[in-house]
This record gives structure tokens, C-alpha cells and sequence, in this order.
């Protein structure tokens, strides 16, 4: 974003990003307990951010790739059954889609929330020359939240750590597949936009406003 602070602290619709996320796992009826995973050295700021130390929410310092950084939120989630991983870059998260992927869990190892590709899909070669069109017939975006089978999710960063593949995942999901775990989609049905660019920023503030705004 080049907002020279992380992203869970930019102001979006008047507060700080994780703000939103945090009201939907508050609200959920689902959610026991939140690890708040930032960057090392923000643990003060953010806390502040959220209005001080409440019951319920740990905030740990994450590491240098995606997935070592939920290896330090698993770390304070001992006992924990089942984990729910989800980017604060997600601010539309619902109650109702958290329960939905922690359904979507049962009987299998972990579950994503996720949207069928409706675009068509062109590879490209050099010079930009389009290499092929890509059949789009099954294909998902992958979202989140994404929640597992905790000792599984475990396994799988363990494993990727292990084989060198720990800074290449960009998803838990992915880790988990690896280890020859299944994973389920559980379809989103909801504008699930990610902040990963300024030009994302108006659309995510709209969204937020809702449909009277």
C-alpha cells in the first residue's frame, strides 16, 4: 500500500483496517479466543489501536514469511481443536461466513472460503503474446478465512519448514494440500474484497458504508 505503517493499521472507513475483522470474530458465536498476529515491534501500537488488553485476545509477533507468522499465532492457540486463519486485509468479514467455513471443516482437514473464476484466463508468453487461453472450468479464487484441523495445520508448516517451501505459500490452505490433506471450498456469496492496492481503497470504503451510503 506504501502507507509507511502496516496494513492493519491503516484507517479504512474511519478505523483502523483489523478493526473491521475483529467486530465480525467478536460477533461470532464460533470464536473463542483471537491471536492477533503483527509485525514484530507493533504489539504496542496495535493494542492501543484496539482499545487496550481485552479477555479473549493474545497479540504475538509474526515472523518473516506468511507462514511463520501462523506458526506463532498456532503457537498461542494450545488446545485449540480447530484454527481460523484470516487476513485483516479482508474487512468484509461476516459472523456468518466464519461459521460457514468452520462447517465446512467436518469430515476433512481444513476449509476455505472461496469464489468461482467467472474471467477469462490468458497465459502469457514473451513479449505479453498470449501463450494460450486457459480453460476457467473449476477454478476458485482462493480466500479468506480459511480455517483446519489444528494438529494438521501444524503439520504442514512443520513439513514446509522442514523441505525449504516455508516462504513460497501464499495461502494455509496450499500447506495443508501439500501434506496430502483435504481441503474444502466453501463458496463465499459475499463481496470478500483483499486491500492490496490504494485503487482497492474506494471500493473496500463503499462496501463498508453499505447499500444506503
Amino acid at each position: 500500500m506504501g502507507a509507511g505503517m502496516p496494513k492493519a493499521l491503516l484507517p479504512v472507513a474511519g478505523r483502523p483496517l483489523m478493526c473491521w475483522s475483529l467486530d465480525a470474530l467478536a460477533a461470532s458465536p464460533d470464536v473463542d479466543r483471537v491471536v492477533l498476529v503483527v509485525p514484530d515491534g507493533c504489539a504496542r501500537e496495535v493494542e492501543m489501536a484496539v482499545g487496550g488488553p481485552s479477555e479473549g485476545m493474545v497479540i504475538v509477533a509474526g515472523g518473516a514469511t506468511r507462514a511463520q507468522s501462523v506458526a506463532a499465532g498456532l503457537a498461542a492457540t494450545s488446545g485449540a481443536d480447530g484454527v481460523l486463519v484470516h487476513d485483516t486485509a479482508r474487512p468484509l468479514l461476516t459472523p456468518g461466513l466464519v461459521s460457514r467455513v468452520l462447517e465446512g471443516v467436518e469430515g476433512v482437514d481444513g476449509a476455505l472460503a472461496a469464489s468461482p473464476l467467472t474471467d477469462t484466463l490468458k497465459r502469457a508468453g514473451d513479449g505479453l503474446v498470449v501463450a494460450a487461453t486457459v480453460d476457467r472450468m473449476g477454478l476458485w479464487r482462493a480466500e479468506t478465512p480459511q480455517a483446519f484441523v489444528a494438529t494438521r495445520l501444524h503439520e504442514a508448516i512443520a513439513a514446509a519448514d522442514r523441505e525449504g517451501r516455508i516462504g513460497q505459500a501464499t495461502d494455509c490452505a496450499s500447506l495443508v494440500e501439500a501434506i496430502g490433506g483435504v481441503v474444502r471450498l466453501v463458496p463465499s456469496g459475499m463481496a470478500n474484497p483483499k486491500l492490496t492496492t490504494p485503487a482497492d481503497m474506494e471500493l473496500i470504503e463503499r462496501l463498508l458504508a453499505g447499500p444506503s451510503q
